[in-house]
């Protein structure tokens, strides 16, 4: 094997361990700040204090393959924490794809304003995981008269719209931008 092989190698492999860590304190701090709730709903779903974000965050830095995996991976601990069973299709929409749509923010990795744009789609792609999962499976709790479809849209929006107006409010602050850009910066050199 050359000398250039071996030094590719040792960096590839570097960078994935490297990934595999910062992905892994992603899911940490997003389960730990998945408890810090600022409100509940009687059927799920919770504003809490900018948990979205960690996980947007594996896919903004390393792209949306990572994030999305990271995502699936965290939901899979979310269901796992906490499950609430209604049916397996339920469970696949409610958990694994929900949270995996929040590594979307990958595809906006290498735009101005990436960060802030991936995690609004990543946050729109679990918001419509929740609103299909609650038309099909909880559309009965409406309340009499009231259109399933309407009563999921504003049930699943009461939770996800303000967290999410949140952290974007935070993110917007040109400290906190620059410094996640430098950690983006060190975590693929």
């Amino acid at each position: 094997m050359s000398e250039t092989t071996n030094t590719t190698n040792k960096t590839a492999s570097r960078n994935t361990v490297r990934q595999l860590a910062f992905c892994g304190i992603c899911i940490a701090l997003a389960t730990v700040t998945s408890f810090l709730k600022l409100a509940s709903l009687p059927f799920g779903g919770s504003i809490t204090l900018f948990s979205m974000l960690f996980i947007s965050l594996t896919g903004y830095f390393f792209g949306a393959r990572t994030g999305i995996i990271a995502g699936i991976a965290y939901g899979v601990l979310q269901f796992i924490l906490g499950p609430y069973i209604y049916a397996p299709i339920q469970v696949l929409l409610d958990y694994p794809l929900a949270f995996g749509a929040l590594g979307l923010s990958g595809f906006f990795c290498n735009k101005k304003y990436g960060l802030i744009t991936g995690y609004a789609v990543g946050v729109i792609g679990r918001y419509l995981c929740h609103v299909i999962s609650g038309y099909v499976y909880f559309g009965s709790y409406a309340p009499e008269g009231m259109n399933p479809l309407v009563y999921t849209l504003g049930y699943n929006l009461t939770y996800i719209l303000p967290e999410m107006i949140a952290t974007i409010i935070v993110l917007c602050i040109p400290a906190i931008q620059k410094a996640l850009l430098n950690m983006k910066r060190q975590m693929n050199n």
